[in-house]
């Protein structure tokens, strides 16, 4: 585990007393908000890849086929 010091600004620090407002330790809230963030920014990333999947012409074609042939093959 490493220890990061970094320098905040008033911003940070109103940010961290609301997030420690209601008894939080500040390096939980840190560290809280650090894997918040990581999972939106993972999440807005997933989101791009999938928007961009879906506006692919070729990519929506191949999807088509293989429904296609799953419907051809399907019991009832």
């Amino acid at each position: 585990m490493a220890n990061i010091s970094f320098r905040s600004d008033r911003e940070t620090d109103r940010a961290l007393s609301e997030l420690t407002s209601e008894g939080s330790d500040k390096s939980e809230a840190i560290r809280q908000a650090l894997i918040n963030e990581a999972r939106r920014h993972r999440r807005q990333r997933m989101r791009s890849q999938s928007e961009a999947l879906a506006d692919d012409p070729v990519d929506m074609a191949e999807i088509r086929k293989i429904k296609a042939e799953m419907d051809a093959v399907r019991a009832w």
